[in-house]
């Protein structure tokens, strides 16, 4: 039972962690329709200077503001310089600059600071609690891990649902021609919609340093599992993106430790396709996601 209770815990965890980057692509496809295939190399270069700002200062939340900022900056950035050119171009082209841009930005962080893993600290303890006199898989830094998501979900729910703000980037994302002629500034929306993706992004690479080596490469596997959290959930879904977290961190966490972790890819792969034969739009997504 214990054993069970463990892999649930870690399930969690690693799946709000999964959550966290999900719900930095849901924030760019809802606000843009774009998927962003550089969110893991963004996130990384934006917990690299986390890391620089954390070993000149030795403090945690200050490295952790500097993320946030580096990573809004960045991603209003691209969206500006690489992207808005693309306004009226195929969808196909945004893609392929996400592509580039996940190269180059690798590539940037290797010449900068190498390609040897480093670590990153965590805020508070990683022992895990003691019930009973057994030891959870469960420590203060998980718990911090998944307040941090849930209080950005609940923030981005109310954000498209209960603000004018939300409202216009909405309406910027699935009609900009219409938005225009409502008042609407589409421009300022879509680069909103990237500052707030790249700030959540940049939160959920300094979420998960500590469980990782941080290095240019180290964020690929995190990215792919929260690319398919992202699809299962819904892709326009923040509710559906942690759902589907949760949902994948347990299945790879139950398949990891009954049937070994070698297996873990296919228990990801078969909830992926068992979701998409029930609801291919994902468990919270709207058919509008899937066709535009």
């Amino acid at each position: 039972m214990l054993r069970f209770v463990n892999l649930t815990l870690s399930g969690i965890t690693d799946g709000m962690i999964f959550a966290t980057v999900a719900l930095a692509l849901v924030m760019i496809f809802r606000s843009t329709r774009v998927l962003n295939f550089a969110q893991g190399d963004m996130l990384m270069i934006t917990t690299f200077i986390a890391w620089t700002v954390q070993n000149e200062t030795r403090s945690y939340w200050l490295a952790l503001g500097a993320a946030l900022l580096a990573g809004a900056a960045l991603g209003a950035l691209t969206e500006r310089v690489l992207i808005r050119p693309l306004e009226r171009k195929p969808g196909l082209n945004a893609l392929i600059v996400t592509l580039g841009m996940a190269s180059l930005l690798s590539a940037i962080a290797g010449m900068i600071w190498g390609a040897q893993p480093r670590s990153y600290p965590p805020p508070f303890s990683v022992q895990g609690f003691s019930v009973a006199g057994s030891r959870l898989l469960l420590s203060p830094t998980d718990v911090f891990t998944i307040a941090m998501v849930a209080i950005t979900m609940i923030a981005l729910v109310l954000l498209f649902r209960r603000t004018t703000l939300g409202l216009r980037m909405r309406a910027a994302a699935l009609a900009p021609e219409i938005a225009r002629i409502l008042g609407v500034r589409v421009g300022r929306m879509l680069t909103t919609g990237w500052a707030l993706a790249g700030l959540i992004g940049s939160l959920a690479g300094v979420l998960t340093a500590p469980s990782l080596f941080l290095g240019p490469n180290q964020f690929d596997p995190v990215l792919v599992y929260s690319f398919t959290a992202a699809i299962i959930g819904g892709l326009d879904s923040p509710v559906g993106s942690v759902v589907g977290g949760l949902l994948l961190g347990c299945t790879v966490s139950y398949t990891s430790g009954y049937a070994g972790s070698e297996i873990s890819p296919l228990g990801a792969c078969a909830v992926l396709l068992a979701v998409l034969v029930v609801r291919p739009s994902g468990l919270f997504g709207t058919s509008t996601a899937r066709t535009a």
